[in-house]
């Protein structure tokens, strides 16, 4: 296997080679949080009033349960950033068929990326809370430095902060994705 994973993980997937079907349904399970809250991180809010991030996840895990067999032949990926390319497509089928549903233009649809409400929430958990109205004025400031900071970085750069501080993956799952 090209990347090493949790030793759990490699050793629900060595059972999972063996012939062990409730390891493949341990491994799906174990991610279904972590999915989830890429899933939501990353749904435009548009799309989030039509589309419950669960029923994503689950369409995800699905897929994920059907094309294993593949995965365990010839591992693209460490799992969990295999599993997060799955959700990533569901997310993206979710919002094409959302756009063909209310009758947008392509181009909007290509415009598909960090919603504004992930960068927030990002440049709100580099700001940690304060009480004091000094600390309140200093991490409102701070927060709007952060925003201003977040708006000027390209959706790739952008990307990368959200999957190592809002879907807290590691340095490894950062770049594999």
């Amino acid at each position: 296997m090209p990347y090493s994973e949790d030793p759990d993980v490699e050793s629900l997937l060595s059972r999972a080679r063996g012939g062990d079907r409730s390891a493949v349904g341990r491994l799906l399970e174990r991610y279904r949080p972590r999915l989830w809250q890429m899933v939501a991180v990353h749904m435009d809010p548009c799309l989030a009033a039509r589309v419950d991030a669960s029923d994503v996840v689950q369409e995800a895990l699905a897929v994920a349960a059907q094309r294993f067999p593949e995965y365990l032949r010839e591992p693209p990926l460490p799992f969990y950033a295999w599993l997060r390319q799955i959700a990533w497509d569901r997310v993206l089928d979710a919002y094409r068929r959302h756009v063909r549903a209310g009758n947008r233009t392509v181009q909007r649809e290509e415009k598909l990326g960090i919603p504004d409400t992930s960068a927030l929430e990002l440049a709100d958990r580099f700001a940690a809370d304060s009480t004091s109205i000094l600390k309140r004025l200093l991490r409102k400031e701070l927060l709007a430095r952060i925003q201003a900071a977040l708006a000027g970085l390209n959706a790739h750069d952008r990307e990368i902060l959200i999957l190592r501080y809002l879907e807290q993956l590691s340095t490894a799952e950062t770049a594999a994705n």
